[in-house]
């Protein structure tokens, strides 16, 4: 693995890494870690840096849905346009290209079921290329982005034995 690979995989998982615990890890100069995260992000390699919470541990509501969607896609377009046209309601989260029995994944939030069924059904499924949806709502998570949400249940009893 090079280092731009290296750099990467790391910041990955951890954006909020020191520097200069990146550089000693790397075997670069502090430096060069700067320069090479500045080019990446010019690149558009790095494209944003963000902050995994678990909302549960919040008293903000989130209902998180993953609605599969199929559509028609567009002539000379594929299906960048409808996908372009998903992914710029503030709801959205996420929208992928998929393969399978529907073409697009949308991840979105909404503060309640209703909310978000609501979304799906008033403006989801109004676009005249979408086919057909089904939503699937996300009851817990217990993974995210590489990192355990749930914490295991250690049973504190005191085992006693004849």
């Amino acid at each position: 693995m090079n280092m731009r690979e290296e750099l990467l995989t790391i910041i990955e998982r951890n954006s909020r890494i020191d520097l200069k615990e990146l550089a000693v890890i790397l075997g670069v100069t502090e430096v060069d870690v700067v320069n090479e995260l500045e080019q990446l992000e010019k690149e558009g390699t790095i494209c944003g840096y963000h902050t995994l919470i678990n909302w549960e541990k919040t008293s903000n509501e989130k209902v998180t849905a993953l609605i599969e969607v199929r559509v028609t896609p567009q002539r000379g377009q594929g299906f960048d346009s409808i996908a372009e046209r998903i992914y710029k309601y503030p709801e959205v989260q996420s929208v992928y290209l998929i393969s399978g029995a529907y073409d697009l994944l949308v991840i979105l939030e909404g503060k309640t079921l209703r909310e978000v069924s609501g979304f799906v059904s008033d403006k989801l499924s109004t676009l005249d290329t979408v086919l057909s949806t089904a939503t699937h709502f996300i009851l817990r998570k217990y993974k995210d982005h590489g990192t355990i949400l749930s914490e295991k249940k250690v049973d504190e009893r005191e085992m006693i034995t004849p």
